[in-house]
């Protein structure tokens, strides 16, 4: 598999194939998450920011969390 984005059916057809379905590397376990919270954001806010997690190929969610983990990584004491 190369590093250039599938579009859903050619990702989808290359995960159909057996040898495609082997995990590759070592076991990566998530962080825990411990709470859902609820988030309202402006519809333009919103597509800004699935166009951002897009981009760097993560989910909304990831990406909204590495953005707060950020910001507070910014803050000083």
């Amino acid at each position: 598999m190369t590093t250039d984005k599938m579009t859903p059916q050619q990702g989808y057809d290359h995960y159909t194939r057996a040898e495609n379905q082997e995990p590759q590397g070592p076991a990566r376990r998530r962080s825990q998450l411990t709470e859902v919270v609820p988030v309202r954001f402006a519809p333009e806010t919103l597509e800004a920011v699935r166009g951002r997690a897009d981009a760097d190929d993560r989910s909304v969610s990831a990406w909204i969390r590495r953005a707060v983990e950020h910001e507070l990584s910014q803050q000083t004491g």
